[in-house]
């Protein structure tokens, strides 16, 4: 059975996972060959479905088990009456399936070429079969040049389980195939959906081939799932604003009024009841003029009345234009000294990496270079695996997660939530910041960490779908209000 993007499963699974319930379900009886069936109908369907059986379709299949599902599509092509021509990447060492659907195949009546470019000449549909969930590292050889002509093709590509390049377990890939759409089979894995995959996947599909008896349990979970509630709590129709939360919000250093601007409307978008901003007294005039439903307290030293606003509130939010000087890091300290629940953001972040301490009761929202300061490594090495970045936050800081970017990753030390939602689009000036706002709203309105930082992400990455509609070039992070409020009514 297929399954389209929006009805994606909600749990994701390690290729080591995988690969054991594979191990299991043939120990029980059911044969490696028969599976490799199972995946090449499932990929035959698709194809057909997607009224690509009437295109000239080329196949490059590998020497491991991914290149047998592609041996073995070829087959049911040949039979079904489907010109094909397949290049297989030839070793000496190739895998039993392989083997068999080569010979399969050749006996069907295809020939195997040994000219990708031949191959690929006239092509309007490419089978990538090249590399499956067993490649970790990089590309090279003529595995790298076969991904250079697949990607240089004008023609449609299918993937076949995941795009060769990409590492299942991380979603990294330095070269990989552009795939148009993704087919995986048995388990949807947890790379697939983060990372460098969310611009290799295209469109992803899943094909239940058997697994779900006997996949061990998983703690990743996609939120995007049908199944999974990202709901917020019910709002009763004789509440007032002291009942709806109230959050702080401390952050703009003079010249970076409008970080704490959008983090405080974003919490008013999300529906908090009242909020407060404490910023740089010179920025009273922009804060309230432009929202004058936000309070306001200007702040040059932390004095009594500071941590009169910090106690007032629910939910602090520090971060959004702080900057790192004497007066962003006394503020910084000063909130380290209360025991409200926190959000912690941009350059709050940065001021933490240098002054690490742990704490069970915040949320942290660094993308890849804060997260990269947090553990003292390169922001490369966080790219190259971000599951294993947002599980060492978490150990050293406490507290839940939020490791931004394609694929976002929440952790609360227990449960890994991957949300892939959003756009390029968010990649503009101020789109944390709303984030941070939303999800210190939804937990001053009695969601868990965990719950108000799933929920907001979703929100926010779900606006931006919606923002996105008028042009995703040239989106603004206010451009997400509107439909924010919308959401969080709706979910």
């Amino acid at each position: 059975m297929l399954y389209q993007q929006q009805d994606l499963p909600a749990t994701l699974y390690s290729c080591e996972q995988v690969k054991q319930a594979e191990l299991k379900l043939i120990a029980s009886g059911i044969s490696e060959h028969e599976l490799i069936e199972r995946a090449a109908t499932a990929s035959f369907n698709l194809l057909q479905a997607q009224e690509k059986l009437t295109s000239p379709i080329a196949i490059i299949a590998g020497y491991g088990n991914n290149g047998a599902d592609a041996f073995t599509l070829a087959t049911l092509l040949i039979e079904a009456g489907q010109p094909v021509a397949v290049y297989f990447l030839f070793r000496e060492k190739i895998s039993v399936g392989v083997q068999q659907g080569k010979a399969d195949f050749i006996a069907a009546g295809g020939q195997v070429g040994d000219d990708i470019d031949s191959v690929l000449t006239g092509a309007e549909v490419v089978v990538d079969g090249l590399l499956g969930t067993g490649f970790k590292g990089e590309v090279s050889g003529e595995i790298a040049t076969a991904i250079e002509k697949i990607n240089a093709s004008n023609a449609w590509v299918l993937s076949l389980d995941i795009p060769s390049g990409i590492n299942g377990d991380t979603g990294f890939g330095a070269k990989a195939v552009n795939a148009d759409t993704t087919i995986t089979f048995g388990a949807l894995k947890q790379g697939l959906i983060t990372g460098k995959a969310r611009e290799h996947t295209g469109e992803l599909i899943f094909a239940d081939i058997g697994f779900a008896d006997v996949l061990n349990k998983s703690e990743v979970i996609n939120v995007t799932a049908a199944a999974v509630p990202v709901g917020l709590p019910y709002r009763p129709q004789d509440s007032h604003k002291g009942m709806c939360g109230k959050v702080t919000v401390i952050g703009g250093d003079q010249g970076m009024a409008g970080a704490p601007r959008l983090a405080a409307e974003a919490c008013l978008r999300s529906g908090a009841g009242l909020v407060t901003v404490v910023s740089h007294p010179s920025h009273h005039l922009v804060i309230s003029a432009g929202r004058p439903e936000l309070m306001f307290w200007g702040c040059e030293l932390v004095d009594m009345e500071v941590y009169l606003r910090f106690g007032w509130a629910n939910v602090l939010l520090i971060g959004p234009g702080l900057g790192q000087q004497d007066w962003g890091y006394n503020l910084f300290k000063a909130v380290g000294l209360c025991e409200k629940p926190c959000v912690v953001d941009a350059d709050a972040l940065n001021l933490l990496s240098k002054d690490p301490r742990r704490h069970d009761n915040w949320v942290l929202t660094p993308h890849s270079a804060e997260a990269a300061r947090l553990l003292g490594i390169e922001t490369d090495e966080v790219e190259q695996d971000r599951f294993a970045a947002v599980k060492a936050i978490q150990a050293k800081y406490g507290g839940v997660v939020v490791l931004k970017g394609p694929g976002t990753l929440i952790y609360d030390g227990n449960i890994c939530h991957v949300a892939p939602v959003g756009n390029a689009g968010l990649a503009s000036g101020g789109s944390g910041d709303v984030l941070g706002g939303i999800i210190a709203a939804l937990m001053a309105q009695k969601m868990s960490l965990m719950a108000a930082a799933t929920a907001a992400v979703v929100i926010h990455g779900r606006a931006a779908e919606y923002a996105a509609e008028q042009g995703m070039r040239g989106m603004l992070a206010s451009d997400l209000f509107e439909h924010i409020r919308r959401l969080v009514d709706e979910l």
